[in-house]
């Protein structure tokens, strides 16, 4: 493991928010059991509390512990991940009401250091940008709009910048919310 990687997620475990790659764009990280921690992602990025947040996994095999998986979610993940793609499902009860109420959007990256440090604390999964901000591409994009409230940044270089694509199949039918890395057609094409 990296020490950039350790170090994070020393940090994450003291309750301090930490800037992170992923196979998009930056994310903004917080541990999603500490509710003090959560309450600074909505601050420092001016982000609505009513709004849910994602969540960072590193694996496929954990989703059903956080969420209710159905035969269309199983097709989606298997297509897609780990990869670009954020799955809302209704939660458990594990994923806590400050990060959202009855649904709750998994993310698992295609890239080492963010599965890392999800393996190790659960974390957030949102932009590193203030909230309708400009996309966090490079790092210091992500400090220029998050600046001192990000006790560390993990500088990665430049990232494919495209937002990963948001669909919702809580229901157990698909509804493509944000459409990103990957096209409606790609994932229609595979269902």
């Amino acid at each position: 493991m990296r020490s950039d990687v350790r170090k994070a997620i020393e940090i994450l475990r003291k309750g301090e928010l930490v800037v992170y790659p992923t196979d998009t764009l930056y994310g903004l990280g917080a541990d999603i059991f500490n509710e003090d921690a959560v309450r600074r992602v909505y601050e420092i990025k001016r982000r609505p509390s009513h709004m849910p947040l994602a969540i960072m996994l590193s694996s496929v095999e954990e989703m059903g512990e956080y969420a209710f998986l159905n035969p269309l979610a199983e097709k989606i993940i298997n297509a897609f991940m780990p990869g670009p793609i954020t799955i809302i499902l209704k939660k458990r009860d594990i994923v806590p009401d400050i990060i959202s109420k009855d649904s709750v959007g998994i993310r698992v990256v295609d890239c080492q250091a963010a599965r890392e440090i999800a393996a190790e604390v659960v974390i957030t999964a949102t932009s590193a940008n203030l909230h309708g901000g400009k996309q966090p591409c490079t790092i210091e994009e992500a400090k220029e709009q998050l600046g001192g409230g990000v006790a560390f940044y993990m500088d990665y270089g430049k990232l494919p910048c495209t937002p990963s694509t948001v669909v919702d199949v809580s229901e157990g039918k698909l509804k493509i919310i944000r459409e990103g890395a990957i096209g409606g057609d790609e994932i229609y094409g595979r269902l």
